[in-house]
């Protein structure tokens, strides 16, 4: 007989945008989402008996989504998904679990003649601050930040050689190449009580994003780096040491190849080894490389 293994549902993509007024500097902040709220518990005769008692609508989740953001702060992102996510329990004894996942876009207040603008703003890329909250009645609520989308390179620094080599292989080695990702970066936090213990020390996330961003990209910069799973295991020691109740750190790292082009076909031109000047920059195939680091 069939039965039912798991369920969750939900609203997604639900777009966020809230701006917070000082109306004594007049200076404006605003933060933009994207949000995503899946509720699990006792909903089986939903997907069984056709039993629609059990369902909280998934327009009335999205209502819910922004009428929290005009409840609470929505800054730092763990607290307002810590808040929403609790809500749900809180609300429907028949729900168990609330999944949140809120994604942060970036806008970045312009510089205007050498002085910040106090309401107006730029997107400097396609980084984002993400955060995962699981809040349940048996385990409290779960946490974990993360920095996606960061794009970095640089055009030395970098090695990868003494490989495995057999039949298969046609890889040169190299001592010197360009490294180039699309940084997948995040850290889980200890768990968290209640809403309450979130918010004590609320000071603790920003400060390790922070951190986070500034070990990537520092690491990224200075390391000499042997190989991509060598400089993203450094990172990762580094977060866990500079955020003191984060569980674990984890990257996904992948590869973007820039590969020379042989000219010298074109009367002699030397583009490669160390006269390489002019590369091609591959869209794929592309190594992958991941890796999780915990405390002992």
């Amino acid at each position: 007989m069939p039965s039912l293994a798991s369920a969750r549902y939900g609203k997604d993509n639900v777009r966020v945008y809230k701006v917070q007024k000082d109306e004594t500097t007049g200076v404006q902040t605003v933060t933009e989402m994207t949000v995503c709220c899946l509720l699990e518990g006792a909903i089986e005769t939903s997907y069984t008996e056709a039993d629609n008692s059990v369902v909280v609508a998934t327009d009335s989740i999205k209502n819910t989504i922004y009428i929290k953001a005009k409840e609470h702060p929505v800054n730092p992102p763990e607290l307002y998904a810590s808040y929403l996510g609790q809500h749900f329990i809180d609300r429907y004894p028949h729900i168990s679990t609330a999944h949140i996942k809120v994604v942060v876009h970036r806008w970045t207040r312009m510089t205007v003649d050498g002085a910040p603008h106090p309401h107006s703003f730029f997107r400097d890329g396609q980084e984002t601050r993400n955060v995962e909250a699981t809040v349940s009645r048996a385990g409290g609520i779960q946490l974990k930040s993360g920095i996606v989308g960061l794009t970095v390179l640089k055009s030395t620094g970098s090695a990868f050689h003494s490989f495995v080599r057999d039949e298969y292989t046609t890889l040169p080695e190299t001592w010197d190449r360009i490294l180039s990702t699309d940084v997948d970066c995040a850290w889980a936090w200890k768990p968290f009580a209640g809403t309450a213990a979130v918010l004590a020390g609320v000071e603790r996330f920003d400060q390790a994003w922070e951190s986070a961003r500034d070990i990537t990209m520092k690491t990224f910069a200075l390391d000499e780096s042997a190989s991509v799973q060598n400089t993203m295991y450094k990172m990762c020691e580094q977060i866990l040491e500079a955020v003191p109740e984060s569980e674990s750190a984890s990257y996904s790292l992948p590869n973007k190849h820039y590969f020379e082009v042989d000219l010298s076909w074109h009367k002699g031109l030397k583009n490669t080894g160390k006269d390489a000047e002019v590369y091609a920059p591959q869209s794929g195939p592309n190594g992958l490389i991941k890796c999780e680091v915990v405390r002992s």
